[in-house]
């Protein structure tokens, strides 16, 4: 195997490295502007909502065990025809677990 040969596969092996490492990373809330507070089981509507940066919508359930669902804001954006909606389950008013809905795009 040749030197360029040999570059182009240790390139190629980081490019994968650093890209599993990317979606091994814990979830982060990145639909606000400049929020970096990470979603994490246990929080309240309130506090997720904050950390999105979205308003929560109510999809169903009795109070204290209700499924939301957070939309970005994309007006104006070039992606601005998708509906990645996140979906929040919470129990006893308590962030429980989350969703995302991808590749749902409404005409």
């Amino acid at each position: 195997m040749g030197k360029t040969n040999f570059k182009a596969v240790a390139v190629a092996v980081a490019l994968a490295i650093a890209l599993a490492g990317g979606a091994l990373s814990p979830a982060r809330a990145q639909w606000g502007t400049a929020n970096n507070t990470p979603l994490v089981f246990g929080m309240n509507a309130e506090e997720a909502s904050r950390a999105l940066g979205a308003p929560l919508n109510y999809v169903r359930g009795r109070p204290g065990d209700e499924l939301f669902v957070a939309l970005p804001n994309v007006k104006g954006a070039a992606l601005s025809s998708r509906s990645d909606g996140l979906y929040l389950q919470f129990r006893r008013g308590r962030l429980e677990g989350w969703k995302g809905d991808w590749g749902t795009i409404r005409p």
